[in-house]
């Protein structure tokens, strides 16, 4: 049974840097999305950024480009998202989700398997 664990989430000052990781366990190799989402109290699950485990191709949403890095290792069985410069609206708790190749990376529906999720505060 193939489970993914987020760890990582932590609080840190505004400014500030963190990485979380999403372990795939009981991994079959095969190229798949892998994508970080986040949700704040209040608001709804919003997309963060999302790597083919194969192709390496990795997309991101427009708040975090140039401040957050996904990447994996270990051919795809970690995916890790490096955040950098964090601000207060980064906070929330942050899960990582797989799905097959042809999903839309973004979108959270299109994904079949999630974490529990890792939770990141931020403050100012």
């Amino acid at each position: 049974q193939v489970q993914l664990v987020e760890s990582g989430g932590d609080t840190v000052q505004a400014g500030g840097s963190l990485r979380l990781s999403c372990e795939v366990r009981g991994f079959t190799y095969g190229e798949r999305w892998v994508g970080w989402f986040r949700q704040a109290p209040g608001k709804e699950r919003e997309a963060v950024a999302a790597i083919n485990t194969r192709s390496g191709v990795d997309v991101y949403v427009d708040s975090v480009k140039g401040r957050f890095t996904i990447y994996y290792v270990n051919t795809g069985s970690t995916v890790h998202l490096q955040l950098r410069r964090l601000q207060p609206e980064d906070s929330g708790v942050y899960s990582c989700a797989a799905g097959p190749v042809g999903i839309r990376p973004l979108l959270a529906a299109e994904y079949e398997l999630w974490g529990q999720g890792t939770q990141v505060d931020v403050s100012s």
